[in-house]
Parts: structure tokens; sequence; C-alpha cells
């Protein structure tokens, strides 16, 4: 099986195993030249990357308008539209996305621990980027440039390669960010984009063990549970954001409502999307709570206590309570109590985000401590679950395991370290 590469500059036909092997060797080569230039060199070339992202807009939006208009086509949904469409706007904050990882400290090189041991060897554990970094992501443009500031400024090669839907935005934005790097010095291929959509090269980059050092899937349930089953090379694991809004019964009545429908409808399309809403059964404002969410223009489907609260709440079935909406739908139920609502969330919980709105510090204490989910919130909105809000630049998304790193990856989430060891002529007896 061959695939035939659709980037401007290259028209070969080669299998997609040769092709992920010869743009892997290329990253590796260039993540070499990267490992020995300076922070400063570094900060200074994503600068560079963000001036032309914004020099380029105009090619930038034009790109992203035939991405809309095919999925228009296509029938993508609206939540769908939403996370591909970039505006004026859009641009901009993915450009200053960009600068504010430059200004970030680079956490390569830098020393975790340093011991000395009773022979004199001196051991030193010390950050270091991880490799070449695939990303495989679908619908959001953003990603492009997001995860390519974040491996850049780490110190790590990047292999993108983004959905269809957005394969015209992609070259845009990806496009702009090499004339910037070219400009600083680095090699373009520090960040690449896999030039073809066949699908088949996604196979060939989870079996490309020994020239990709780490997988990271963003996308729907079906493209992380593929490349968990695949991958011959380590994931970094995004799952789907089953996210859970508990109103307690010591709720402050406006800071519910208020929270509740932001977490909600702010943006119904993204990761931290609030998507169940557990009513306290003793808190005293769960009704003007659902009337603001539907009047908000949010679809909610609830138990039969719920669905008492007001008629227009439609009836939920079991797989409500396990559904990533990512549109303006939410599961709603009514739990009596803190110990009701804890084995709610840890039995449809997809460890992503959990909040609790409560003026009972002990009851907010317990939440923390007992929600098994990579962040945990009181008082707050779940659409602050995301990198930048976190003061981390960026994210390259939000790691939903245990191991290695968890919530929003950035720089840090990008390292692995190596040990250091110094002597003086020390034979071990």
């Amino acid at each position: 099986m061959t695939v035939e590469t659709l980037s401007a500059d290259s028209n070969a036909v080669e299998t997609p195993e040769a092709l992920v092997a010869r743009i892997a060797a290329d990253g590796r080569a260039a993540q070499r030249v990267l490992a020995r230039m300076s922070d400063a060199q570094k900060a200074e070339a994503l600068r560079a990357a963000a001036k032309a992202l914004r020099a380029d807009e105009a090619a930038i939006l034009e790109a992203n308008a035939k991405d809309i208009a095919a999925g228009e086509e296509k029938g993508l949904s609206g939540a769908m539209l939403d996370r591909l469409r970039l505006d004026a706007e859009r641009l901009a904050g993915i450009a200053d996305a960009v600068d504010q990882v430059a200004s970030l400290p680079d956490p390569a090189g830098s020393v975790i621990e340093e011991t000395s041991r009773p022979n004199g060897l001196k051991m030193s554990r010390v950050r270091i980027p991880i490799g070449l970094i695939g990303i495989i992501y679908e619908s959001r443009p953003n990603v492009t440039a997001d995860a390519a500031a974040l491996c850049l400024r780490s110190g790590n090669a990047a292999l993108l390669r983004g959905g269809s839907e957005a394969v015209h935005s992609n070259r845009a934005i990806r496009a702009a960010f090499a004339k910037g790097l070219e400009e600083a010095g680095i090699p373009a291929a520090a960040i690449q984009l896999v030039p073809t959509q066949d699908r088949a090269v996604v196979g060939a980059m989870l079996t490309a063990a020994g020239l990709i050092d780490m997988i990271v899937p963003r996308g729907g349930k079906s493209l992380v549970s593929r490349v968990q089953s695949d991958a011959r090379v380590p994931v970094l694991a995004h799952l789907d954001g089953i996210n859970h809004t508990y109103i307690h019964s010591a709720a402050d009545p406006k800071v519910a409502k208020e929270v509740a429908v932001n977490a909600k409808m702010r943006r119904t399309g993204i990761c931290g999307a609030m998507e169940t809403l557990l009513l306290d059964a003793q808190f005293p404002g769960s009704a003007e709570v659902v009337s603001a969410l539907i009047e908000a223009g949010c679809e909610l489907r609830g138990d039969a206590r719920a669905r008492s609260l007001d008629s227009r709440i439609l009836a939920a079935d079991e797989a409500d309570w396990d559904t990533e909406y990512l549109d303006a739908i939410a599961s709603v139920a009514v739990v009596d109590g803190l110990d009701a609502a804890l084995d709610h969330i840890a039995a449809h919980s997809s460890g992503h985000t959990d909040v609790i709105i409560t003026k009972d510090d002990e009851a907010a204490e317990r939440f923390l401590a007992e929600v098994d989910s990579a962040i945990v919130m009181v008082n707050a909105s779940s659409q602050f679950a995301d990198g930048g809000e976190f003061g981390l630049g960026a994210e390259i998304g939000i790691a939903t395991g245990r191991l290695h790193a968890r919530g929003p990856v950035a720089l840090e989430g990008l390292t692995t370290y190596k040990w250091q060891v110094r002597g003086t002529g020390q034979a071990r007896p």
C-alpha cells in the first residue's frame, strides 16, 4: 500500500511506514539541533513564530473558511464547527499563547535534585526533552500552534497529524510557524505536519517504536481507544471529559447558578465543559439553576426527581450518565447528599474535571480528597480546565491517566529526566 502526500512541496508516493520513517528521521535530526540551542534562542524562535502567525492572518483565515465550508457541506455539528472555526480574535489568541509559552522558563536542563554519596559520587537528576513527539488530533486547528510551541520550548521535535476537517487551517498555521522558526535558525523539520490525511499513516505512527518517542492523542473516544489499542509507542492519553458539577446543600444560590451556566454554556464543545449536573436534594435553589440552563439554550435530560423541578427536562436514560455531549445538552440528577454525589462521580466520571459548589469547607475538602480526577475544583467553573488558565501558557492535552503526567500537560509534562553522575576516580569494591 502506498500513500500520496498532499503537501505543496511533495508529490512523492511511498508506503505509510516509509513516509513516517522518513519524516521521523528528519524530526529526530532537528531535535538534536534543538537540544544544543539556548533557552534564549528557543524563546526568540517562538516569538518569531507568533509574529508570523499574526502576519499571515489573512491566509490562515482564508484556509479556515475552506474547512468551515467543507464541514458545513458534510453536516458537521454546531459543536464541531465551533471547535474548527477561527476568526481574527481566536487567531490573535493563538499567537498570544505562543508568545506566552516563549516567556515561560524552559524546564529542560533544570536540576530536580542533587545528592552526594558517602564515596564522594555526586548524583544529579536533570530534566531532558522526551525527543520526537507525535500528536494525533481532531478538529481544533489551535492544537497545531499550541503543540508546536510547547514541544519546541521544551526542546522536543513534533510530528503533527491533524484531522481532515481542519486540513487547510493546519497547513496554513504550520507554514506560518515554520517561517518563524527558520528566521531564528531552527530547522523547519522541528515541527512537521504529516503531509497526507491517509489513515494508514496513523497506524504507521503508532507502530513507529524507536522513531517516535511518545504519542499524544487528542480527540474523541474512538480515536483515543484506537491509539491505546494499537500503539507500540508510549501514549499520553487524553480521554473524554465527562465532567460533573455538584451543587452541595450549602452552596450559594447565586454562585451555583452562574457557575453551572458558565460550565455548560460558555463553550459547549470543549473537553472542560460540564456534562452532568448533580443537585443536592437539600439545596433550595435547584429549580432556579435548572431554569437558567434551559433559558440559556441547554437541553436537560434528567432522572425522575430532576424532572419534577421543571417540566421542560427530558427523561434521561442510562447512556446519558456516560455521555460527553460536546453540545448544548447536559444530564441532571438529584442526589441525597455528598456521599451520593461522590458515588455517582466515581461510577460515571471520566477522571477529567469535577467540581463542587459549596460554602461548607469540610465538604469541599472531602470532595477534593475523595474525587479521583485529574482536576478537582471548588466553587469554580470546569471551563477553567485549560493549560493557559493554569498559568502553563498552553497545553498539549489534559492527561487523565496516573503515570508520567496528569491534568493539563504543558512544558514539564513533555520532559523526562536522566541521572548525571560525577566522580573523581571511584571504583566499586
